[in-house]
């Protein structure tokens, strides 16, 4: 477990506008809303016995709060998750379409980043990319 993913805290424009996407995408994914408060909400794995990871978004704040996401400047460019199959795959991007989400690249395959690499792109409400990808375990 040394080095694994323990929290991820994003920031977002808006957490309660956010608030639909993150729990219709993570809840496909299997986590749970387990706290909320005046700064943004966080979701922890509830398969895990320790629900974690966990995410967060929090409201922006500072003098670039109200500024888009970037992911070629310093700073996040994005999040994979893995599913458990190609059909999970494209049964989260069934869940995208019904929902509106961004979908910035339809489930495909990606040779590139190696044999069997199957994803779908897309982004939520502030245009953070995130990704949700089957590699077949060697």
């Amino acid at each position: 477990m040394r080095g694994f993913i323990h929290h991820i805290d994003l920031t977002v424009k808006d957490p309660w506008a956010s608030a639909p996407f993150y729990d219709a995408v993570l809840g496909f994914m299997g986590y749970k809303r387990w706290d909320e408060d005046a700064r943004g909400i966080d979701w922890e794995h509830a398969s895990s016995k320790d629900r974690l990871p966990s995410i967060g978004i929090f409201k922006a704040q500072g003098p670039n709060a109200g500024r888009g996401h970037d992911r070629y400047s310093p700073g996040l460019h994005h999040i994979a998750w893995i599913a458990e199959s190609r059909e999970d795959v494209d049964r989260l991007h069934a869940l995208l379409i019904e929902i509106g989400a961004t979908v910035l690249d339809p489930p495909a395959d990606y040779p590139e980043y190696g044999d069997g690499y199957y994803a779908v792109m897309f982004a939520d409400p502030d245009g953070l990319k995130l990704e949700f990808v089957h590699e077949p375990r060697k």
